[in-house]
């Protein structure tokens, strides 16, 4: 369980800024579950969701950077939690899935050249109470008020991720398979498999997206 205890250069636990802000968010907490119940709740919707920050080298997933910048996308959020947890002693990990999303924006679709499969959407799994449990802080709740999302929630016990429709009840996410965990930002992977998904201009298309939607 060490290796999902100890900071890496990117899942940074040991930043002070991390360290402090996990400290904030927990110091009242009695248990493991009330701590990762705050932590999810300050990344879910504290951490604006931003589909198009850079996301293309390490230091733009840096948690330090994503807690800096009070924005990311769904990897960096995941990092971020993981960080967060390990901070105050809860085992953390990344885990990475491809998702159908059927409600995408048409600016998004652009991104990914029309295609509504995500590769490698980023989830965190929290070892709590002898479990490995899946949180997924993606979406914040503005978001999800503004786009008629149904919110993800998290008990600290149970695994929480997307739901399958709106509120509407269009079907929304589906999820296509599962990679699997990791003690760390599989980047290089990550990467290659988007790339082979979306094209190899994929990374300098994402780049001027990124640097034409700010926030």
């Amino acid at each position: 369980m060490e290796v999902y205890l100890k900071p890496t250069p990117v899942i940074d636990c040991d930043a002070s800024p991390v360290r402090e802000k996990a400290q904030n968010l927990t110091g009242d907490k009695e248990n493991d579950v009330e701590k990762a119940k705050a932590l999810f709740y300050f990344v879910r919707d504290e951490i604006k969701y931003n589909p198009y920050v850079l996301h293309n080298l390490a230091e733009h997933n840096k948690a330090s950077a994503t807690l800096n910048r009070g924005e990311g996308y769904c990897v960096q959020k995941a990092i971020l939690l993981a960080t967060l947890a390990r901070a105050v002693g809860i085992p953390a990990r990344l885990g990475f899935a491809d998702i159908r999303n059927y409600i995408v924006p048409q600016k998004l679709m652009e991104l990914m050249h029309g295609i509504n499969l995500f590769i490698y959407h980023g989830y965190c799994e929290l070892y709590i109470d002898q479990k490995w449990v899946k949180a997924t802080p993606a979406f914040d709740l503005q978001m999800c008020q503004e786009h008629h999302i149904i919110p993800v929630e998290f008990d600290g016990k149970n695994h929480a991720t997307f739901h399958r429709y709106n509120q509407e009840g269009k079907l929304h996410i589906e999820y296509v398979c599962d990679y699997g965990h990791y003690p760390d930002l599989p980047l290089e992977e990550m990467l290659e498999a988007r790339v082979k998904v979306y094209g190899p201009e994929y990374l300098t298309i994402q780049e001027n997206f990124a640097n034409l939607n700010p926030g």
